[in-house]
C-alpha cells in the first residue's frame, strides 16, 4: 500500500518558492509515497459558516475536503506574511476543520515546512501553520520542521531542485513524514 501526501500551499504566485519545494517533495518522495500538490486554494471562498451547508457547500471547499480525505498525511509549505500564516492557507485549514470534530484534517498527520524571505524563514508562521491544525483536528508532527531563510537571495538564480542541501532536506522531510504511517501501510 502507498502513502499519499496531499501538500498545501501558502503562497498563489506562480513562481512561488514554496510551490518550487512542493513539487521537489513530489520528485524526491520515497518509493511507494505520492506527493501531490494541490491546485485550487485560491478558488476557495473565504470559509462562511452559512455556505457550510449541504445545498449551498461551494464545490472549491468540497473538492479541498475530498482530496484530503482520501491523503494519508498533509504537508504544508508556508511562506510568512507580516509575521503570520498566510491567508490562503488559514483559509484552507478552516475548511479542512469542519464539520468540527470530524474534518477531513481530523487525526492525520501533518508537517509543516517551507520558505521565506527573512532570516528565520518563515518560523512564526509555521508555528501559527502548526496551533492552528492542531486546533483543527491534525496530528502535528513538531519533530518534522525545515524553515528555509533567505529565500530571495538564495533561489535567486537556483531552483529548490538544483540545491543539493534543500533537496536532501525535502527529500528527508518526505520520508520522516511517509514513515509516521509505515505501520498503518502494512
Amino acid at each position: 500500500m502507498s502513502v499519499r501526501v496531499l501538500a498545501l500551499v501558502g503562497s498563489l504566485r506562480a513562481g512561488s518558492h514554496n510551490r518550487q519545494l512542493a513539487h521537489l517533495a513530489a520528485q524526491v518522495a520515497p518509493e511507494g509515497t505520492e506527493v501531490e500538490v494541490y491546485e485550487g486554494l485560491g478558488e476557495l471562498p473565504f470559509y462562511n459558516e452559512d455556505l457550510d451547508t449541504a445545498d449551498l457547500l461551494p464545490e472549491a471547499a468540497a473538492r479541498l475536503r475530498r482530496t484530503a480525505a482520501e491523503a494519508d498525511a498533509l504537508l504544508l509549505l508556508s511562506p510568512e506574511y507580516n509575521g503570520t500564516i498566510p491567508a490562503v492557507l488559514k483559509n484552507a485549514i478552516d475548511w479542512l476543520s469542519r464539520p468540527f470534530g470530524a474534518g477531513a484534517i481530523g487525526g492525520k498527520p501533518v508537517a509543516v515546512i517551507g520558505t521565506a524571505h527573512g532570516q528565520y524563514g518563515g518560523t512564526w508562521a509555521h508555528d501559527e501553520a502548526r496551533k492552528a491544525v492542531k486546533i483543527a483536528g491534525g496530528t502535528v508532527l513538531e519533530d518534522i520542521t525545515l524553515s528555509i531563510p533567505g529565500s530571495v537571495v538564495r533561489f535567486a538564480d537556483t531552483h529548490p531542485a538544483d540545491d543539493a542541501e534543500i533537496a536532501a532536506q525535502v527529500s528527508d522531510t518526505v520520508a520522516r513524514l511517509a514513515r509516521t504511517l509505515a505501520p498503518q501501510a502494512a
